[in-house]
């Protein structure tokens, strides 16, 4: 895995340029002067999200980014990371913006960032665009370094292929990631998996890659026996053939980030943690590959959950509500005052809102909103879908308590989280984000491939929970 420094920034350089953030009715002139004033304005008003270089004796002199102050989407700075020309560049902000948004500087340090990565197998990747970390602002910019950290880190084990990142070196890295925080880490496997998670281990068992689960604990320094409890679960199938039920081979190509959900919630777990939030965190990621072989599931087996819950696999291919059902249970006997789970689920999630959208349900209004706030405010946005309960006959069965798939071919997102719910102790506030965890193509700030849709969203939620929790 890639280290954990962020390598597109730099500290002080003697040579780096500037680049001037400016809003649309910022005075040029007396930033940069009459002539670079005049060379910019021959291209016409000062576009928002447009960067402008301004000529030198020896090449690009200045850059000029007009900055959305109505925006709080970090990622509209990435563009600095994949415009810019090369070199070591430093942030010049106009002198109203520095106190009229007053984190405006974290944003475009984050937002550069996630326009800098990129995921390579092999050597160090070099970065030809880096910025100059401000000078003595590293204490106030480490919000913003945290979660570049842990955006990358998501993004990274997502894009990794499947034959380098199975179940066990997805437990491994997660473990990393808790000891790093000093968090207490345990990975479960073999007969005791099969003991403790009985649904899970029945996805795993078609695959020649024990499956494992990960259990991480952790508590802020400055919380208390009795602070708030956050526990997140993860889906964590490394690659998804549909087993029996087999995919096509176009169904399969990036069947790599079906691990998305474990990915988005480890990065979580690590922006909280380098938080030193005042909270109590608990973590589970279920770490499978559902495959073929003569010991994988079959359509018609009846598996018999944690919960006691009978189930009748209906189609070996949705495997994530599986895999999640017995972690929920396990969640739930800690009695969190939150629960988030986050999964790579259904296709029929992107049917309804497409690839940048993450569908949420949850039990609880209240909940949700703050989810939804969070989403907007900092430009990662979720969208809630509703747990309707008039399908929850579909999923019935006269063998079992119930199956994994109805035999409607409609609200699919909406059955998968009925069957998830099954699963939750109704006390317990829970959220379920069914995600893409991936970009089909690059924008700014979003590189193509491996992404972790809501995570921001997630950390603000967090950030406002607590604050509701302790007032």
């Amino acid at each position: 895995m890639r280290k954990p420094e962020m390598i597109c920034l730099v500290s002080q350089t003697g040579n780096a340029r500037d680049v001037h953030i400016v809003t649309p009715g910022s005075e040029i002139n007396s930033l940069l002067g009459a002539h670079a004033a005049a060379l910019i304005e021959m291209t016409g008003a000062l576009e928002p999200g447009q960067l402008y270089l301004v000529p030198g004796n020896d090449g690009v002199k200045h850059a000029v980014f007009v900055a959305d102050v109505l925006s709080r989407d970090a990622a509209r700075f990435g563009v600095l990371a994949t415009q810019l020309p090369p070199g070591a560049w430093q942030l010049r902000l106009d002198s109203g913006l520095q106190e009229s948004a007053p984190g405006l500087e974290a944003e475009i340090v984050l937002g550069f960032c996630m326009g800098a990565y990129r995921y390579a197998v092999g050597p160090e990747l070099e970065f030809p665009v880096r910025l100059v970390m401000p000078e003595g602002r590293e204490n106030a910019l480490g919000g913003a370094l945290a979660m570049a950290q842990a955006i990358w880190l998501g993004r990274d084990l997502v894009n990794m292929p499947a034959n380098l990142l199975g179940p066990q070196e997805l437990a491994v890295e997660a473990a990393r990631v808790a000891r790093q925080h000093k968090a207490e880490v345990e990975i479960i496997a073999g007969q005791a998996l099969a003991a403790a998670y009985p649904c899970l281990a029945a996805v795993g068992a078609g695959s020649d890659r024990p499956a494992q689960v990960v259990r991480m604990t952790w508590q802020g320094s400055q919380a208390g026996p009795s602070a708030p409890l956050l526990s997140l679960v993860g889906k964590g199938v490394c690659f998804d053939t549909g087993g029996y039920d087999i995919k096509p081979a176009s169904g399969m190509l990036r069947m790599k980030k079906d691990m998305g959900g474990a990915a988005l919630m480890l990065a979580l777990a690590h922006v909280i943690m380098a938080a030193d939030l005042p909270l109590r965190l608990e973590l589970r990621l279920g770490c499978v590959e559902n495959s073929i072989s003569g010991h994988a599931m079959r359509p018609g087996d009846i598996l018999t959950t944690r919960a006691g819950l009978t189930v009748e696999v209906g189609n070996t291919d949705a495997e994530g509500r599986l895999v999640l059902s017995d972690l929920l249970t396990e969640a739930c006997e800690s009695s969190p005052d939150w629960l988030v789970n986050a999964a790579t689920l259904t296709g029929a999630a992107r049917v309804a809102l497409g690839p940048d959208l993450p569908a949420l349900f949850s039990n609880d209004p209240e909940f949700a909103q703050i989810l939804l706030q969070a989403g907007q405010e900092t430009g990662d946005a979720m969208w809630q879908l509703p747990l309707w309960h008039g399908y929850d006959a579909w999923l019935r069965r006269k063998n079992a308590h119930l199956g994994n798939v109805t035999d409607k071919p409609m609200a699919g997102a909406i059955t998968a989280a009925l069957f998830l719910q099954r699963f939750v102790e109704p006390t317990v506030k829970w959220a379920h984000i069914d995600t893409y965890a991936w970009n089909d193509s690059a924008k700014p700030g979003r590189p193509e491939g491996g992404e972790t849709l809501a995570l921001r969203a997630l950390m603000d939620a967090t950030l406002r929970m607590i604050n509701e929790k302790t007032r």
